[in-house]
């Protein structure tokens, strides 16, 4: 019950009680606090509800303060849900006004919510080169070199991760760090999936060779970009066969892949365009091409999903 205060003659305030109107998230909207969010040193600043609400179910980076902008209707769904879990491990919760909340994030399209997060970095890459392909002939790794756009390096990673990669290997150089714009573009996937970095790739890619792996690296439409001396045959990613362990390799968005990591490829994919392009149309972007040459590979795992009966959704089988 609550107090509703009402002025009777000779301007005296009296107190009756009543009942409150039910509203759906109304009770978690009383208990947040409306702040005027002092700096947090050497913290990054997370948003979008799905990068927010997969970092904290993952429990990989510490939360400092959770930022949750709610409307009149309260927290439903979520929003609710991420409520609930930052009151269970004992997060601060916050209730930023909008025009603070914007100027946080960089004016970025946060949906609402915010984090401020311990940065996320990638994983030595020592595991990764020691694991040997085991018995399973389908294995496939994303190797990324030089990738600079944090929005391509997320797009890409979520394609990675909805498409089923074993794992992903990045440069160490001239590579984008997993920043919260990377996690955005990702839809929260670089919160669940490992990354691993390595700070010399093409000898990474010489070990992995040696261990049996094919090492196939990416072109587009075959140009000038490929050495004339080179003998590396080019296949169209429709007519590869996937026979043996792979690593996928993409280069920078610009220059491709370095000599040194092309010198280590044993194969290059390429996706053959269906009509004659002008110059600087010959190419796709990476995290375009990245999803087509993944679903393509893919494709032929023999696990992939297939069509039930009419009517149901594809499932494993």
């Amino acid at each position: 019950m609550r107090l509703l205060w009402t002025v009777r003659c000779f301007g005296r305030l009296t107190a009756r009680h009543f009942s409150p109107v039910a509203r759906p998230g109304g009770e978690e909207l009383s208990r947040l606090l409306l702040d005027d969010l002092p700096p947090t040193q050497r913290l990054e600043l997370l948003f979008g509800l799905s990068p927010c609400l997969l970092a904290l179910r993952a429990a990989r980076r510490r939360v400092a303060r959770l930022l949750l902008q709610a409307g009149k209707a309260g927290l439903q769904g979520e929003r609710a849900e991420l409520l609930r879990v930052a009151e269970a491990r004992g997060i601060p919760v916050l209730r930023p006004r909008r025009q603070k909340l914007d100027a946080l994030c960089g004016h970025q399209v946060h949906q609402g919510v915010c984090m401020e997060v311990s940065p996320l970095r990638p994983r030595l890459c020592d595991e990764a080169a020691e694991a040997s392909p085991g018995n399973d002939p389908q294995q496939l790794w994303l190797v990324l070199e030089g990738l600079q756009d944090p929005r391509n390096l997320g797009a890409v990673l979520r394609s990675a991760h909805f498409l089923g990669v074993d794992r992903v290997i990045t440069s160490r150089r001239n590579s984008c760090p997993l920043t919260p714009v990377v996690s955005k573009a990702s839809a929260g996937a670089v919160e669940v999936m490992d990354v691993f970095a390595t700070s010399d790739l093409a000898s990474f890619l010489k070990a992995k060779a040696q261990q049996g792996w094919l090492v196939v690296g990416t072109v587009g439409c075959p140009g000038p970009e490929i050495p004339q001396s080179s003998k590396v045959p080019i296949t169209s990613c429709l007519e590869f066969v996937w026979d043996r362990p792979t690593l996928l390799v993409l280069g920078n968005e610009g220059s491709g892949l370095s000599q040194e990591v092309f010198a280590s490829c044993q194969l290059l994919l390429t996706i053959l365009p269906r009509r004659h392009l002008p110059p600087g149309l010959e190419s796709l972007n990476v995290s375009v091409a990245t999803g087509i040459l993944l679903h393509s590979i893919f494709s032929q795992k023999k696990s992939f999903p297939v069509q039930m009966e009419k009517g149901q959704f594809l499932q494993d089988t």
